[in-house]
């Protein structure tokens, strides 16, 4: 991307080069503020502190850039731009909450929970959450489709046996973006592999190293979860009545399972994912009007044919709203629409006026320059893609910019270390990929939230998946494990 708009740049000459001061001005601004955030409204700060935090630092980082040379314009138009990058995940996440809204209303919803419930044991029920997901998600390579899906029913059955929540959404994440991962259908696993020229295969073969222990690492931490902790404090009378009340409110059968099947089929067809959310959800309507009228009916506040649409529409714009005299299953059902997304939509484009904003200014690039010029060794270079892609995580807001500046920036620096491509695009995937969505105003952190209904940082401890593959990357690099050098490149292909 270059620094400069092609509409609206200020001319080149008058431009000048950002200090390393400059660019940590608005980088301290934007973490105190966030830090501030937290502090007064906890896990409430993502419902609007947050966005105002972020819109705040988009405004410090232009000022700084008209302070060297570029104009308003210019400015603006890199905000612009940093908020079109994250258009099409905007789309991804308002046709995922019209799915979650028309498939509760279609009881696809309720019938994953209430056989579920009957199916999945409480004492490994976090290791098979995460094993479901990861088998998923490394089918459709889309870490995204699989939360919104299996994870929603998923948060929805470990409410209904009493189990964790955060622990639930660390499972679900932990699970969908080892599949996300090494799948050769994922588009992060793509642009990794794209954007330092190496082999999508060989990409996912030498992946294989850091991510497959600490899949299994974290497998066995969420079994060991489930075997000794209080897993669950709801009784058999309990559950009795959530499978009663879902079957008063829904016509539980393996029918409304088939927008599910139909979803995961178009996925797996690499159907691009938006119309396959939109399909999905337009089916969900379908089944509801054939298989669930009086449910429609209710909810579109009539007794016709006209109020069981009206419903449906409903369920698409602002979800789904139960009747239940079961207050678990009205707080469970009650959820979706496109209009439960809206905040984090707010979010993801504040962080991205901000993350657009820093990169026209060229404060990213002083940042990464100037993390390079202190690399000495092997074990420096992969801590420093890894801190640098974490932090473009934070200071971008968006995943995909979070692999693809590193990428560029690095190359030349593992290879004059004598360092195959292939050792880039794993690390560039054990941390820009995974650790995107341990921050709250990342798309990929606000997207998780809105979907599985609990805060980051409530859930980012139990990510374990996440937080081990970063780790296990640095310490390959401190101990020259499993780097491979540029000699083996023929052998590589």
């Amino acid at each position: 991307m270059s620094q400069t708009s092609s509409t609206h740049a200020s001319p080149r000459s008058e431009l000048r080069t950002p200090s390393l001061g400059d660019a940590l001005i608005p980088l301290g601004t934007v973490i105190a503020l966030l830090s501030l955030s937290v502090y007064f409204y906890g896990a409430d700060s993502s419902y609007g502190p947050n966005q105002i935090a972020l819109l705040l630092c988009a405004g410090v980082v232009a000022l700084m850039g008209m302070k060297n040379g570029h104009s308003w314009k210019d400015m603006e138009g890199g905000m612009l731009h940093g908020i079109g990058l994250v258009f099409g995940a905007i789309l991804i996440l308002l046709a995922v909450g019209a799915l979650i809204g028309s498939w509760i209303l279609a009881g696809t919803v309720p019938s994953m929970i209430y056989f579920g419930v009957q199916i999945l044991s409480p004492q490994w029920f976090y290791a098979a959450s995460c094993t479901i997901c990861a088998i998923v998600g490394l089918s459709i390579g889309s870490s995204w489709t699989t939360a919104g899906t299996l994870g929603v029913a998923l948060m929805g059955i470990a409410g209904a046996l009493g189990l964790s929540p955060a622990i639930t959404a660390g499972a679900v994440i932990s699970g969908a973006y080892f599949g996300d991962k090494m799948s050769p259908l994922s588009d992060t696993t793509n642009v990794a592999a794209a954007v330092t020229s190496n082999d999508l295969f060989l990409h996912i073969r030498h992946m294989l190293w850091t991510t497959m222990p600490a899949f299994f690492a974290a497998l066995a931490i969420f079994a060991v979860i489930g075997l000794t902790a209080d897993t669950g404090t709801a009784s058999a009378t309990d559950i009795e009545q959530l499978l009663t009340a879902l079957q008063e409110e829904f016509n539980i059968s393996v029918v409304s399972l088939v927008p599910l099947a139909l979803l995961l089929f178009m996925a797996w067809r690499k159907i691009p994912a938006y119309p396959t959310l939109l399909i999905g959800a337009l089916v969900g309507c379908t089944i509801a009007l054939i298989f669930e009228p009086e449910t429609a009916r209710r909810l579109g506040g009539g007794d016709d044919i006209a109020a069981a649409v009206k419903g449906a529409w409903y369920s698409l714009f602002d979800g789904y709203k139960s009747t239940s005299s079961n207050e678990n299953v009205a707080e469970l059902l009650s959820k979706g629409g496109m209009s439960s997304m809206l905040n984090t939509v707010w979010l993801i484009v504040s962080a991205m006026a901000f993350g657009g904003a820093m990169e026209r200014a060229g404060f990213l690039q002083v940042i990464v320059d100037w993390t390079l010029s202190r690399v000495k060794t092997v074990g420096g270079l992969v801590t420093s893609t890894v801190l640098t892609c974490f932090g473009m995580n934070a200071a971008a807001g968006d995943q995909y910019m979070a692999i693809i500046i590193p990428g560029r920036m690095f190359r030349e620096a593992f290879a004059d270390k004598g360092l195959h491509g292939l050792n880039l695009s794993r690390t560039l995937e054990d941390s820009g990929t995974i650790t995107s969505v341990l921050i709250p105003w990342n798309t990929c952190g606000a997207y998780m939230s809105a979907t599985l209904g609990i805060a980051t940082f409530s859930y980012a401890p139990y990510a374990l998946f996440n937080l081990l593959c970063p780790l296990l990357a640095i310490a390959y690099g401190w101990f020259h494990f499993k780097q491979m050098p540029l000699s083996a490149a023929a052998a590589a292909r």
